[in-house]
Order: structure tokens, then C-alpha cells, then sequence
């Protein structure tokens, strides 16, 4: 697998949690060259700590880690609020494992054995995929949605959302009550191919409103489910 050649510095720090040396010093020499900083942890316990920390704008994340599980990480550190942008790198490539990344609060999951470009490609497609600056909230009746922190509101509940969940319900508030198929959806916040029957929408779909119903017994969730078509901000509360 070749390497690109060095590029221009880039202000992105990644934390990358792989056990395998010879993987670990392939994914660090690939994207080293296309600018980032990238800092290495071996095991799952020091890796948790390591993103809890919040020290990294991105984290790369092996499943089958020393000490604690890629899976049982990634739970843990959206179980504590943290947001960050997370790709799953793993060589359990079968579907019912991508769909437990989701289902963990993933943003991105890479089957291995890989190359080092689509990785690169990735990281820059999920960083990439935010609301322009200059745009600070988004708001929809009693739905409020903060682009620089993540952190969403609903009349009084609040709470911090992942890279893509956040892209998801952005995508639905910048056009309250129209229906998005969920091909609409995967083409837009996930810009990769999926199978057609795939349920990955419909699990970041059930963690939002997961997280904006808990403890919310007089607001259901705004996102509504339309039968046999995909989803939609209702724009009746």
C-alpha cells in the first residue's frame, strides 16, 4: 500500500487507539504525511482516558484492544458526554459488527485491511461536514441546535451530541416538516455507500431521540418517523 507524499501542515489532532505495531506505524506514517498530528495509545483503558481527556479534534479506534473493548471505549465516553468524531478501524467487517459501532455512537467505521488514502479521505469528509462558521445556532420552535459544542436543546433538556448525530438532525432543521427517505439521509450525513436495507439511519435516528426524550416526560422527540418513507422535523409542537 503506498503513501502519499508530504502534505501541508494541518491543524488536526488525532488520537489513534490500535494495538497492532505494524498497523499503528502504517495508519501514523500515512496520515502524518497528509499534515496531521497523530498521538498513539496501545490499550482500551488508556485510550478512554485518553479521549476523556479532550485533547483531540478526531479518534481513530481499533475494537479488539488490550484491557477494554473499541465497542465498550466508545460507549463509555458518549455514556460521559464526549463528542468527539470517532472512525472505527477494525477487522470485524461483518455487518452486524459495523451496525454495533453505530449503534455505540461511531461516526465512521473503516474494515481493515484498508488503504491508506480512503482513510485519510474519511477523516477529512467527517471533519469537513459542519455547518459554515459563521452560523453559530440553528433554531426550530422550542429545538435548539449549537454548532460549535454540539450540544442540542429541547425546551429544557439538554444534551451533547455525536459528530453524526449532530450532522442528522442539522440536515432535518434546515428543512422542518419536508420527508427525507433514508437514502436522502445516508447519502448526505454519511457520503459513503451503504446497503439500501441497512438500519444505520434508523439506529442514529433512535440515539437522538434517546438522548432528548431521557428524563422528558412532556416532550416527545421532534424527529417523527413517517411510515415507508424516512423522517422529519415536525414543524407542530
Amino acid at each position: 500500500m503506498k503513501v502519499m507524499q508530504k502534505a501541508k501542515a494541518i491543524d488536526l489532532k488525532i488520537l489513534l487507539i490500535e494495538d497492532e505495531v505494524k498497523i499503528a506505524e502504517f495508519v501514523i506514517k500515512g496520515l502524518s504525511a497528509a499534515g496531521y498530528d497523530v498521538t498513539h495509545v496501545e490499550d482500551g483503558e488508556r485510550g478512554l482516558a485518553a479521549v476523556l481527556a479532550d485533547k483531540h479534534e478526531l479518534v481513530i479506534l481499533d475494537v479488539m484492544l488490550p484491557k477494554l473493548s473499541g465497542f465498550d471505549l466508545l460507549h463509555q465516553a458518549r455514556a460521559k458526554g464526549n463528542a468527539r468524531p470517532v472512525i472505527i478501524l477494525s477487522a470485524k467487517a461483518d455487518l452486524p459488527d459495523r451496525l454495533m459501532g453505530f449503534e455505540m455512537g461511531a461516526d465512521d467505521y473503516l474494515p481493515k485491511p484498508f488503504f491508506v488514502e480512503e482513510l485519510v479521505a474519511r477523516v477529512k469528509a467527517l471533519m469537513h461536514r459542519k455547518i459554515p462558521e459563521q452560523v453559530q445556532r440553528i433554531s426550530v420552535n422550542h429545538l435548539t441546535l449549537d454548532v460549535v459544542s454540539h450540544q442540542v436543546q429541547w425546551f429544557d433538556l439538554t444534551a451533547v451530541l455525536s459528530q453524526r448525530e449532530f450532522s442528522l438532525l442539522a440536515f432535518l432543521m434546515r428543512s422542518p416538516g419536508h420527508i427525507y427517505s433514508r437514502q436522502q439521509i445516508l447519502k448526505h450525513v454519511w457520503e459513503i455507500n451503504f446497503d439500501p436495507e441497512t438500519n444505520v439511519v434508523d439506529v442514529c435516528v433512535r440515539r437522538i431521540k434517546r438522548k432528548l426524550e431521557r428524563g422528558n416526560d412532556m416532550h416527545e422527540s421532534p424527529i417523527e418517523s413517517v411510515r415507508g418513507v424516512g423522517y422529519r422535523l415536525r414543524t407542530e409542537i
